[in-house]
């Protein structure tokens, strides 16, 4: 039965009527100084305020209302179970997980819980230059791109098939696994989910074995392993903390962003947000033997890879022996068709998703963009950044890891996906990313388009840089004898169409 979340209550009742009666609060002192609002008087700027970029208050009573009222919308999430096909395999971040046995849904709840979850937060320190303390309604792309990057580094940093010991504190994950009625059709009667309600000690009445799999009461044997990691999990999460000086928290990415002239309260393509992080990255002291490297024209360049992994290259002459290579995350920005999703790349997508190498694709329309890790059948896996949760503070010795991991698995059909996206990879060293190279290739070559989405190539490449993306060029078709067409399409990012 769908629920509302018991934050719901609380934050309505709490925060969201101290933002109305500030609003109204600020609303009602001008008009009584001046009477009508209205028919208020013009007033002349102040010129420090506006050589400081500071907002008006004109300016400072709508982001409230916007806040306001984005609050309200995302503060809250009717739930609803997601229902699985037991017979087919669910592919997650290159695993496969096939639902018929309560060993493979427990090793599916791991791996899902144990992602990286950052969404929509409110009460955070003030973005520079802008009234905003929240980034409900406008940063669900920065979230995303959040999300692809926390999954790159818990791939180069935490231990292989690393989960989370304390995944078992989420319990209550939302999920129903279905047993087909006919080989014709993936439907049939669903299996009540296993876990019970966060918090709850009121045990599930058990069900007849022929009804399917439900949770193992037993609790799983801790990795030793797993727990040792923890700090850098915990570590790892400070990261993308809503703070100024967090490496790759909403703040950073925003102030990276207006390089690009982008701003608080603007939407974010995929693009843009892949440059982004590369910049970040790059910036942080944090990583020393990690770089982001973002193709170009859909196109990557080996030896631009190379390059950047490994710096004796660009000695002259360069140096054989040199034995240094920085793993490397690899974001392909790409459009999978015109206005909706080319069928013909559903395929192709899969093949991607199957790879290990591979860690995930954001996109997204404005204002709803979503972070795909997998897929069943016909039907997308994915995290949602659209929900408003309170600030956490990561300065904390024990800050909460709770809200950072999700426990409601959402699917949604490949022919919704939008055809913004970029795409990402991981390789640790040099022969991975050979190795890479290959297995992508091979996954690109499924599709039964005649360009592929994108490509590998030898050489260079011109260095474009996060400038060289701002949002508004038109847009191009391949192949070259078709730009014509493209001519009257505009489009919030630069991206090939295919």
């Amino acid at each position: 039965m769908n629920s509302v979340s018991p934050s719901t209550v609380q934050y309505i009742g709490g925060a969201m009527q101290d933002e109305l009666v500030e609003s109204r609060r600020q609303q009602q002192q001008p008009m009584e100084r001046q009477g009508n609002f209205s028919l208020r008087p013009p007033q002349s700027p102040d010129p420090s305020r506006e050589a400081a970029g500071e907002p008006d208050e004109m300016d400072k009573l709508k982001a409230k209302l916007m806040s306001a009222w984005n609050n309200v919308k995302y503060g809250w999430t009717v739930k609803s179970k997601t229902s699985f096909n037991k017979m087919s395999p669910v592919i997650v971040l290159g695993q496969s997980y096939v639902l018929n046995s309560e060993d493979e849904v427990e090793r599916f709840r791991l791996a899902f819980v144990s992602r990286i979850w950052l969404t929509y937060r409110r009460e955070f320190p003030q973005l520079e230059g802008s009234t905003w303390t929240t980034d409900c309604g406008w940063g669900c792309m920065l979230r995303s791109g959040q999300m692809l990057l926390a999954q790159g580094l818990l791939v180069h940093l935490m231990p292989r098939d690393w989960a989370w010991p304390d995944a078992q504190q989420l319990t209550d994950v939302d999920l129903e696994v279905f047993r087909p009625r006919s080989p014709a059709r993936a439907g049939g009667v669903p299996i009540p989910s296993f876990g019970s309600p966060r918090g709850s000690n009121t045990p599930e009445k058990s069900l007849p074995s022929e009804q399917g799999p439900k949770t193992s009461q037993k609790k799983r044997p801790e990795c030793a392993r797993d727990r040792l990691a923890e700090p850098i999990h915990r570590k790892l999460v400070t990261w993308f903390g809503d703070q100024p000086r967090a490496s790759f928290g909403v703040h950073q990415l925003v102030e990276i962003g207006k390089s690009s002239g982008k701003k608080a309260g603007d939407w974010y393509g995929p693009s843009i947000v892949a440059h982004i992080l590369r910049k970040a990255v790059s910036k942080t002291s944090a990583l020393h033997n990690l770089a982001v490297y973002v193709a170009q024209d859909c196109t990557v360049y080996k030896e631009d890879v190379a390059r950047l992994c490994d710096p004796s290259r660009s000695q002259a002459p360069p140096d054989p022996s040199s034995q240094a290579w920085k793993s490397v995350i690899i974001l392909v920005p790409v459009r999978l068709g015109g206005e909706a999703l080319n069928p013909s790349y559903i395929e192709c997508v899969k093949n991607i998703l199957k790879l290990e190498c591979c860690i995930g694709i954001i996109g997204g329309k404005p204002k709803h963009s979503l972070y795909f890790i997998g897929f069943q059948d016909e039907q997308l896996l994915y995290l949602d950044p659209h929900y408003c949760q309170p600030v956490v503070d990561v300065t904390q010795v024990n800050f909460s890891l709770e809200s950072f991991h999700c426990s409601s698995p959402k699917k949604m059909p490949f022919t919704r996906m939008d055809p913004s996206c970029t795409i990402g990879f991981y390789a640790k060293n040099k022969k991975d990313f050979e190795s890479l190279c290959s297995a992508v290739h091979v996954a690109l070559s499924s599709s039964e388009e005649k360009y592929p989405i994108f490509t590998f190539v030898e050489g260079q490449g011109q260095d474009y840089g996060l400038e060289g993306h701002s949002s508004g060029p038109a847009a191009h078709i391949l192949p070259p004898g078709n730009l014509g067409r493209s001519n009257n399409r505009r489009n919030s990012d630069e991206f090939v169409f295919l």
